[in-house]
């Protein structure tokens, strides 16, 4: 194995693996950390942790897991994928799990930083992060129920995760090209400043970050930043030739969603006019009147692609949360969704398309998923799935485009 990644969510493992295999890369994501060797042909094995919300101190405790996991198949450099909108509160998950990594790996090596993904409008100037062409705490993000990003600084914010101090490397260096960028982190990191953020607002910036960071032992960053990786690879004759194709199924099609961004309630929307849908009310499901079997038998009757949703905008999200408590709605939420993903495939559903990062962790955690094949691009940052005899879509709340739900239904099988 040539890089180790952990992630510390489903949807972006799935994005970092796309970004890998689409570079020639035979690529891996495993669903948490396995329990046997990783198979000898692997050249990039992305371990997908459900890390991101969680309490740090478990964070870091799942991180090392892999880590220790990934070290054993003969990684040779490491990366942390992270959300490309920095997804994180004042207390972690980022700074305390990559501090760990560093300690583990006890290495002195600059550590990049870079959540930066152009292809779905997130840049990064001047330490300040962007989501097309507003700032991250003007973007909506800062209205995130879990996670709000309410400081687009993320060298201030990151600082307030970390023990150390946390450097900066300007575009006006990545553009004097990979040497300068390096000499940059080395010095950042003689100051004190091990972890660096850097700026990058296009793939050619991502390139030149990669070449930078030859050799370093570990990356933090969103999948963009694995842009160049496996060019880098190459040509240092370290993988070999492409996967062969990736094959999809033809059976029957239904999509979940738990996601309440601004782009998933877009999709939502557009599937409407053409798709049945069936929404999950807070109040009943709290109430218990809510039920995998119940929901599960009306999506295999429906025509089309039927849509499962508990997307509501914002008011609506705060007002239930409100009456039920955030935490105790998400974990009932996932619990249903889980429930309905294991109802649905027991009742021969092949093609599940779900939307969110923390339903898409409770989908696959419920179906006792192991491995996925990497497989064709459905939009910018995510894929479609393979295990064995079911096909999958796990979207980040944030990606897709409008049509998001039918395209992946096509990439997905006839």
């Amino acid at each position: 194995m040539i890089l180790g990644a952990i992630g510390d969510d489903f949807t972006g493992s799935s994005d970092l693996g796309l970004m890998l295999a689409d570079g020639g890369m035979r690529t891996v994501q495993y669903v948490g950390v396995p329990s046997g060797p990783a198979d000898g042909e692997v050249e990039a094995g992305v371990v997908a942790l459900k890390s991101r919300s969680i309490a740090p101190e478990e964070a870091v405790r799942q991180s090392l897991a892999a880590l220790e996991w990934l070290r054993a198949a003969g990684c040779q450099q490491v990366l942390f994928k992270i959300c490309s909108t920095f997804d994180s509160t004042p207390r972690g998950n980022i700074g305390p799990v990559a501090e760990a990594l560093i300690d583990a790996l006890g290495t002195r090596d600059p550590v990049v930083v870079c959540p930066v993904f152009p292809a779905t409008g997130r840049t990064l100037y001047m330490g300040h992060l962007f989501v097309d062409d507003a700032l991250l705490s003007e973007s909506g993000l800062q209205n995130h129920p879990i996670n709000p990003m309410t400081d687009p600084d993320i060298r201030r914010w990151l600082d307030r995760q970390s023990r150390g101090e946390v450097g900066h490397v300007r575009l006006a260096t990545v553009r004097q090209g990979a040497a300068a960028c390096r000499e940059a982190l080395i010095a950042e990191r003689d100051a004190g400043r091990q972890l660096a953020v850097v700026d990058a607002i296009d793939d050619d910036d991502l390139t030149v970050i990669a070449d930078a960071a030859e050799g370093f032992d570990l990356i933090v960053g969103g999948s963009g930043v694995a842009l160049g990786l496996p060019a880098l690879y190459r040509r240092a004759g370290l993988i070999g030739e492409s996967a062969g194709a990736w094959s999809g199924l033809p059976g029957k099609a239904v999509a979940l969603s738990g996601s309440c961004s601004k782009a998933t309630r877009g999709q939502v929307r557009l599937h409407a006019e053409a798709g049945p849908q069936r929404r999950i009310d807070p109040d009943r499901l709290m109430g218990g009147e809510e039920a995998a079997d119940e929901l599960a038998d009306w999506a295999m009757a429906a025509d089309g692609l039927p849509l499962i949703t508990s997307s509501e905008d914002p008011d609506a999200v705060a007002a239930a949360q409100a009456r039920h408590g955030a935490e105790a709605l998400a974990a009932a939420l996932e619990d249903l969704f889980g429930a309905t993903a294991q109802a649905l495939v027991a009742r021969g559903a092949q093609r599940l398309i779900v939307a969110g990062g923390e339903t898409s962790g409770a989908v696959v955690t419920a179906l006792g998923l192991e491995a996925l094949e990497i497989g064709p691009k459905i939009d910018p940052g995510v894929p479609a799935l393979r295990s064995g005899d079911l096909a999958l879509a796990l979207k980040s709340g944030n990606f897709g485009a409008p049509d998001f739900f039918a395209k992946a239904m096509r990439v997905m099988g006839p």
